[in-house]
């Protein structure tokens, strides 16, 4: 528990710290002291009115107001998105890999990334993008309900690992097939370059309503699926033994994969695809706390955020002033990271 608590704690320190680096990097000429006198100088603005008779006074903004705007109406939206959006994969990640037993699974094994792909290519093409979010969240849900079906129909009502593994896989690759036929008979000139933005995932558009669709999903799935630690323990050794302890196998795998699917149909709805976060993140938060989810889930949240909060950074100033799409880096960065890892298991270390 020490070696939790510390880790805890240090990847907190280090959210924060990043958050105010991410906010100043960029062309604006700005320095993470400008951040943090610009901070406390709105929120000495907040308090000002109940407590200026203490004393209070509000400091001068170092921030110019083009400044002022660029971080706090341009770049922190953007930054509270890809905390959130982080800590969601990964948290999604762990229990989807725990639920189906298998540490190949990520977020979107179910078809879930695949469903939203179709729905919101769809708004794209017809010129509705202020629908896409509403779209790619209905097509996560629709395609794992898909899933979910054609795996209870398979296997005699008895939702089994390995047949919801296929029958996910199977419903993604209609969901391929679909989106790929939508892009190659409707889409026409620059809309091209917004389709394969979004399906290769970016946080470039994220806005306040962006964050808050992200933060009020966390704060009513993620909750839930972060507070279910001991449950999936339960089914470490599989079925039989989760029941003996108690546990309604059939039940509570329909109930956190619904659960899932509205969380990751979230994410998904503001971010677009982004892989590997839901997939390397727990397992490198394992190597450090082991294999308790009441541990690995919290700090797979923290970890999953400072990790994407970096991916986007990354993106937005590498090739400045062009910006590249997070999945790009992620998946640069996730693959070799997590051969490492597979490497160290096989070592024993982990």
């Amino acid at each position: 528990m020490s070696r939790t608590w510390w880790a805890g704690g240090t990847l907190a320190l280090a959210l924060v710290a990043s958050a105010v680096v991410a906010l100043a990097l960029g062309p604006a000429d700005i320095t993470p002291g400008d951040i943090l006198g610009s901070a406390g100088h709105h929120l000495a603005t907040l308090l000002h009115p109940v407590l200026g008779g203490f004393g209070l006074e509000v400091p001068a903004d170092p921030l110019s107001r083009i400044q002022d705007a660029i971080v706090w109406q341009g770049r922190l939206p953007r930054v509270v998105a890809a905390i959130g959006v982080g800590a969601g994969l990964a948290v999604t990640g762990t229990v989807m890999q725990a639920l189906l037993r298998n540490p190949l699974a990520d977020p979107y094994l179910l078809g879930i990334s695949s469903g939203a792909s179709v729905g919101a290519v769809a708004v794209l093409v017809l010129g509705v993008g202020l629908l896409l979010p509403v779209a790619a969240f209905a097509g996560a849900v629709l395609a794992l309900a898909a899933s979910l079906t054609l795996a209870g129909v398979v296997s005699g009502g008895r939702l089994t690992p390995g047949r919801t593994v296929l029958a996910g896989v199977a419903v993604a690759q209609a969901c391929s097939a679909v989106t790929s036929f939508i892009i190659f008979t409707s889409v026409q000139g620059d809309s091209y370059r917004e389709v394969l933005g979004w399906l290769m995932g970016t946080l470039g558009g994220a806005t306040w309503r962006s964050a808050v669709i992200v933060w009020v999903a966390l704060a009513v799935v993620g909750v839930v699926l972060v507070t279910s630690g001991r449950t999936l323990d339960a089914f470490a050794f599989g079925d039989t033994s989760a029941a003996s302890l108690g546990v309604h196998v059939a039940r509570t795998r329909w109930t956190l994969l619904g659960l899932v699917a509205l969380l990751v149909g979230a994410m998904v709805s503001v971010s677009g695809s982004i892989g590997f976060v839901g997939l390397v993140v727990p397992h490198a938060v394992r190597l450090l706390v082991g294999a308790r989810h009441v541990r690995v889930l919290p700090l797979a949240a923290v970890a999953g955020a400072l990790v994407l909060l970096w991916a986007d950074t990354a993106a937005r100033t590498v090739i400045e002033p062009r910006e590249l799409p997070v999945g790009i880096l992620t998946a640069a960065i996730g693959a070799p990271v997590f051969a490492l890892l597979l490497a160290r298991r096989r070592g024993g270390i982990a």
